[in-house]
């Protein structure tokens, strides 16, 4: 579960940074849905944007007044990337309530803020946390690719649909086109009409294997271009990427060993990590 935490000014941050953390702690104690929580703190609106095209927040703590990008138009752009996102302003002015309001957010918090008001605010999101984590996907990368749903393993009636949904992981969310993925997945073969019906029947098994978990939207399909929507799935291979700690210590050398095409990259990750 991601939440980000936006103030300019370092010491306001700062504070803000310890009490969510501890009103996290509350909760987890009292045995509310807080599994995975990952904190992250920014004090620029373009940064924050940034992390958010490529991960799903759950929950954004925004001051008002900020340079470049005040806090209710950055929460406009958090919710045009995800509609679901629970907005809590926390700000030391009463003026903006109303704006707060139309954005749809889930709290407005006056500084001082305490623990208690932050614990409140979790508890009462308009978008609960135990619907938007219900669903998540994890995804293994590191040794051999495996996907996990509820902490099982997820079940693809075709190795080639499984090996599908490896490579647009591997592509980290860039669309493919059905000639690339014939490529990647069929390099030997000839490309045929014949082939050409087999990438398609792979294609549609990948996507129903989701549909079937009622999980519409991992699987991203215009015409002729099929990605996946990496802001869906806990992933550690994207959260090496992302700079990690947990992820970068737990990558051995060993990246999607199934898969030939992906050889290349374990040489990346491992120079990656040795720099």
């Amino acid at each position: 579960m991601n939440i980000i935490a936006v103030d300019d000014e370092p010491i306001a941050l700062r504070d803000l940074e310890y009490t969510v953390l501890k009103a996290c702690e509350k909760l987890t104690k009292e045995q509310t849905d807080m599994s995975g929580i990952n904190l992250l703190c920014f004090k620029v609106a373009d940064e924050v944007i940034s992390f958010a095209k490529k991960n799903e927040v759950h929950i954004a703590f925004l001051d008002i007044n900020m340079g470049s990008m005040n806090g209710i138009d950055l929460a406009k752009s958090l919710k045009g990337i995800n509609s679901n996102t629970n907005i809590i302003f926390v700000t030391g002015h009463k003026k903006y309530a109303l704006d707060a309001f139309e954005v749809r957010a889930s709290d407005y918090i006056l500084k001082p803020i305490s623990v208690d008001a932050i614990t409140q605010a979790i508890n009462n999101l308009r978008f609960p946390l135990r619907n938007t984590l219900s669903k998540k996907l994890k995804v293994q990368c590191f040794g051999n690719f495996e996907v996990f749903i509820d902490n099982k393993p997820l079940h693809f009636p075709r190795k080639k649909a499984k090996e599908l949904f490896a490579y647009l992981i591997h592509r980290k969310g860039s669309g493919c086109s059905t000639m690339e993925i014939t490529d990647a997945l069929f390099k030997n073969k000839e490309n045929n009409l014949s082939l050409q019906s087999h990438v398609q029947t792979v294609i549609s098994t990948m996507i129903k294997v989701f549909n079937d978990l009622d999980i519409t939207d991992i699987i991203e399909k215009k015409r002729n271009n099929i990605s996946v929507n990496v802001s869906k799935i806990d992933c550690d291979y994207l959260n090496f990427l992302q700079g990690d700690p947990l992820a970068v210590n737990s990558y051995i050398g060993e990246y999607m060993l199934n898969y030939i095409w992906a050889e290349k990259t374990s040489e990346q990750l491992t120079k990656k990590k040795e720099k």
